[in-house]
């Protein structure tokens, strides 16, 4: 048995490590990574791009020499920068694509200088599999509340109130950096790798107790480009639903205050309408981008919630959540934020 290796069984064993240290490169660190984790390359995205190209191209060896000046390098950089300050019993777990050589470089410096370094048995990859392998059972631990309702409810801001009450939610929706819709996109905030989405989806719920009900927002099995694990929209649509009844007007309104960020750019509104062009007439998505053009914004949402939304909406929640054949319904016409508070109290039984 070797002494430098860590096999983790559980991600639970993660926790025993005073730190864990991802060596990979910045781009392989920013498509998904250990929660908690920090990044010590011990070669960059073009270092890495390099030893490749000269591994296929010229020869293995010529690579490992070079690669070998360039880890050596880094690894002297990190331990000066980030290092020389961790005590003697210091332990700490580090980690590449699969525990190969990158992480058995930095291990093998570190366990020489006198620190207990392991090395993740398998790498990010041993990760990875017991992310999936979570994500297939826990899901089925909760009791899930689905929050049901028509496009423009104020769903997410009722769950996000029914969360300051003090009652356990589940928000997929800021998990995803995205509404859930076609025009769903959020300025400046760029959709995580699915990866990335399913390593921040199971951190949130190991903090959940499965002996309280968790309140969730009813979604599709694709939040934007996301898909939502199996196990999680299958016990998710078995859920008790709790049903929004908004009227018209009231998620009109809210609409143009929670999207508002469209009103100085149409032309990004505009692109997201481009998607709807197999759904609707050519002379209907004419008429709405020049509704975003013109600024004629109450026209634009009244229509698409009654054109495509309304239909959208009647047509898939009675066939894909169970519970919605006999919701508990809330009804409203105030969406402001007052209300949003009065529902959220009714809604979670306050």
């Amino acid at each position: 048995m070797k002494h430098d290796i860590a096999t983790v069984e559980r991600l639970g064993d993660l926790a025993s490590f005073d730190e864990i240290i991802d060596v990979r490169s910045p781009a392989e660190f920013a498509e998904d990574h250990i929660p908690g984790s920090i990044n010590c390359p011990v070669l960059d995205n073009r270092q890495r791009i390099e030893i490749g190209t000269l591994y296929k191209q010229v020869s293995p060896f010529d690579a490992k020499k070079l690669g070998a000046a360039y880890v050596s390098e880094n690894i002297a950089g990190h331990l000066r920068e980030r290092f020389l300050d961790r005590p003697r019993a210091w332990r700490p777990l580090v980690v590449c694509w699969r525990g190969g050589q990158r992480s058995g470089a930095m291990t093998h410096v570190f366990r020489r200088i006198g620190w207990d370094a392991q090395q993740l048995e398998g790498g990010y990859k041993t990760y990875r599999r017991l992310v999936v392998e979570s994500l297939a059972e826990l899901p089925r631990q909760f009791r899930l509340k689905v929050i049901c309702g028509a496009t423009g409810s104020a769903k997410s801001r009722i769950l996000q109130a029914i969360g300051r009450l003090g009652e356990q939610v589940l928000d997929l929706e800021e998990l995803a950096c995205h509404k859930g819709s076609v025009l769903g996109v959020l300025p400046d905030s760029p959709q995580p790798s699915q990866k990335m989405f399913e390593s921040h989806l199971l951190t949130a719920l190991q903090a959940l107790d499965p002996q309280r009900p968790v309140f969730v927002e009813a979604e599709s099995r694709k939040i934007g480009s996301l898909q939502v694990p199996a196990a999680l929209i299958e016990t998710m649509r078995g859920g008790e639903c709790l049903n929004i009844e908004a009227s018209f007007a009231a998620r009109v309104d809210f609409l143009l205050r929670d999207y508002d960020y469209f009103l100085a750019a149409p032309e990004r509104l505009n692109a997201c309408l481009g998607p709807l062009r197999n759904l609707q007439s050519g002379e209907t998505i004419a008429r709405w981008r020049e509704y975003a053009c013109t600024g004629h914004w109450r026209e634009l949402v009244s229509e698409l919630l009654a054109l495509h939304y309304d239909p959208l909406y009647s047509r898939s929640q009675a066939r894909n959540y169970a519970g919605f054949a006999a919701p508990a319904n809330f009804s409203s016409d105030d969406l402001t934020p007052a209300g949003i508070e009065a529902l959220a109290l009714a809604v979670s039984g306050r």
